[in-house]
């Protein structure tokens, strides 16, 4: 390539993805990039519906899918490198349907997703972290070997996706966020929550598909990059869905604490 960036044009002239093959199984021959778009946003209503409301992994769904099919002209369409993200998460959903072992980023959300005192809110940020923490490095590079370019070229692409998670933060926050009185500032949730970032985590993910595609000649070496990324993302959604109960809950557990002690004095 002699541009530094490809078109989104050209972008959309790569190998097929995993949704688009499928339509070529079923007689519909490769779709166009608007159709690679709808055939995943279909796989992802089709899941959907199958959830009950209240459980975590349907919780991040719903907000994933309601932006993706947001027409928000703040920010463009779903290019590409977008349909390769949500394609990984779709791998980690069927996989954790079949009853195989998910992604580490991905597994503590399924483990944790009827758990009755993890919140909403870290359920849909736990899903957004497994997207930039581990998933997007490695779709950035699929997308540049099918592409035939190097990352730089894809940059653009990269920072529309940054765009989309931004509004899929925004969206998390205003739509599932605990009310006001059960997360006040002083309480461990709220400072849980509030050291993770999303400018740091996309920061890191394009650092780390650099690293992974200058490794890629060395496939055992960047398979075990990726594998400690993937370890480590995990462990940090560990953490960020630590259950929690409100305050009136802890108050009780203090009392009757307190009766013990003086009891044993």
């Amino acid at each position: 390539m002699t541009r530094t960036e490809l078109t989104r044009t050209e972008l959309t002239q790569t190998e097929p993805t995993q949704t688009e093959r499928f339509a070529a199984r079923t007689g519909a021959g490769p779709p166009s990039p608007g159709a690679a778009l709808e055939l995943t946003l279909r796989r992802m209503r089709t899941v959907r519906s199958a959830w009950p409301a209240g459980d975590g992994v349907a919780v991040f769904h719903r907000v994933f899918l309601a932006v993706l099919e947001s027409a928000d002209p703040a920010v463009p369409p779903p290019g590409p490198l977008v349909v390769r993200l949500a394609e990984r998460y779709l791998s980690a959903v069927e996989t954790s349907a079949d009853g195989g072992r998910t992604p580490a980023c991905w597994r503590p959300l399924f483990h944790y997703r009827r758990h009755p005192d993890v919140r909403p809110r870290q359920f849909a940020l736990a899903g957004i972290h497994a997207l930039t923490a581990h998933d997007l490095a490695p779709a950035v590079v699929d997308l540049c070997r099918t592409a035939g370019c190097e990352p730089p070229a894809v940059e653009g692409e990269f920072d529309r996706v940054g765009d989309l998670l931004t509004l899929l933060e925004e969206r998390i926050r205003e739509d599932v966020a605990p009310a006001p009185e059960l997360l006040k500032v002083t309480d461990p949730l709220a400072h849980l929550l509030g050291s993770w970032n999303l400018e740091r985590a996309r920061e890191a993910a394009w650092s780390s598909a650099r690293v992974l595609w200058a490794l890629r000649d060395v496939p055992p070496l960047a398979e075990e990059f990726r594998e400690r990324m993937d370890e480590a993302a995990g462990l940090t959604a560990r953490c960020m869905l630590t259950p929690w109960r409100p305050e009136p809950y802890r108050t009780e557990l203090q009392r009757l604490s307190a009766q013990q002690d003086s009891g044993l004095r």
